[in-house]
């Protein structure tokens, strides 16, 4: 009977021990190596399952200061970071927790490693940012203003000026708003356009007052212009070396009465009507310059017309020649009248002529002219300045 019983109990032993050796290995990989059960207990925990999730708790890190999230669930290096950016689940016990790919080190630079097809498009639209405009004080045309407080003293600050602007507030502003300089006088011939040295006529030659009002000086401004011009608006020659003082007088107001300029056309015409502009400028010129000497007479016809009953020996050959002067070239006194008016009102002044009261033609050789001061060539013209002022 023993002998029967012994045999089947060693062969249940071998059987249990088969049995024993491979549970007890199974039981050490599902233990070293959990990947089923964590994939399934990480499914559980996604889909909402809290009682399983609970075993999980133990894998999670808590989160950094600042953090949406109260932890953060990290995989390992070979789940892309780009799968799970954004992923988080709400749990009962926890709160949120968010699911990070564990970073993997990379010798590539920022720029290849981005994936752009994940990040999409994030800037919308780029506005283009104008440049800015220039600032005008106070102006209509771009609306805008800038009050500054005064820096001046009491005593310098100017009351404005009430003006009757009549509704013209925007030609005043036309005047101040930058815009395109005139490049000759719309007034003078265009002969006479290049000889122009002055731009402000003498107040008193109205031909070249302005034919709209001139708002740049006739508006509130007006005050703070005042007494810049310290000749009231007359016009005065530039004295140059040399030159004598009373120069610096302006003309008599009747040098712009119509006889006055008739006497001033006339000698321009008959002394110098075959010279350029220039030179019946200079002509015109000398005559003033004579009106405003002390020792000739003060106006123009009685300089023109100075010694006129002393035969061939008046200033001026054609008012004693015995010739009558008869206008023969309506087109060439029409020239004269123009230089005459521009001359008279400082519109032309040729400082290379100066202070001179004197010429000759180039064909004669006075005795006089030893005595004074040559100054310019000009045509078949010679002037002369003297060196007293004078007569000689």
């Amino acid at each position: 009977m023993l002998d029967r019983v012994l045999p089947q109990r060693i062969a249940a032993s071998d059987r249990l021990r088969s049995f024993v050796s491979p549970l007890i290995i199974g039981l050490g990989i599902a233990v070293g190596f959990p990947v089923q059960i964590a994939m399934q207990d990480m499914t559980s925990m996604v889909s909402g399952a809290e009682a399983v999730s609970s075993r999980w708790n133990a894998y999670l890190e808590k989160a950094a200061a600042g953090s949406i999230q109260q932890a953060d669930m990290k995989f390992g290096a070979n789940v892309m970071n780009a799968s799970l950016s954004g992923a988080a689940r709400k749990t009962k016990d926890l709160g949120i927790i968010a699911f990070k790919g564990k970073a993997a080190k990379s010798d590539k630079p920022d720029e290849d490693r981005v994936t752009r097809s994940d990040k999409k498009g994030r800037i919308v639209r780029i506005a283009p940012v104008a440049p800015p405009k220039a600032f005008t004080a106070g102006s209509v045309f771009e609306r805008t203003s800038m009050i500054l407080r005064s820096t001046k003293p009491d005593d310098l600050k100017m009351a404005f000026v009430q003006p009757d602007l009549d509704g013209k507030e925007i030609q005043i502003a036309a005047e101040f708003h930058p815009h395109a300089v005139a490049t000759s006088d719309p007034l003078l011939p265009k002969a006479l356009a290049a000889l122009v040295t002055n731009n402000k006529a003498d107040i008193l030659a109205t031909a070249y007052a302005p034919v709209e009002p001139d708002y740049a000086t006739a508006s509130p401004f007006e005050s703070l212009l005042r007494g810049s011009d310290p000749n009231d608006g007359r016009f005065i020659p530039p004295v140059a070396e040399g030159d004598h003082a009373w120069m610096s007088q302006p003309l008599p107001a009747e040098v712009f009465s119509a006889a006055e300029q008739k006497c001033l056309a006339t000698g321009i015409y008959f002394e110098a009507r075959g010279e350029s502009e220039k030179g019946q400028a200079a002509v015109g010129q000398v005559i003033l310059n004579r009106v405003r000497n002390p020792t000739y007479p003060n106006t123009i016809c009685g300089v023109v017309y100075q010694n006129k009953n002393w035969r061939n020996r008046c200033q001026f050959s054609f008012a004693c020649d015995g010739i009558p002067d008869i206008i023969t070239s309506r087109s060439h006194y029409h020239i004269a009248e123009e230089v005459a008016l521009a001359v008279t009102a400082g519109k032309i002044f040729i400082p290379e002529v100066g202070s001179s009261t004197h010429y000759h033609a180039t064909y004669v050789n006075p005795r006089w002219n030893k005595t004074m001061e040559e100054m310019k060539k000009i045509g078949l013209h010679i002037f002369y300045r003297t060196y007293g002022g004078g007569w000689s």
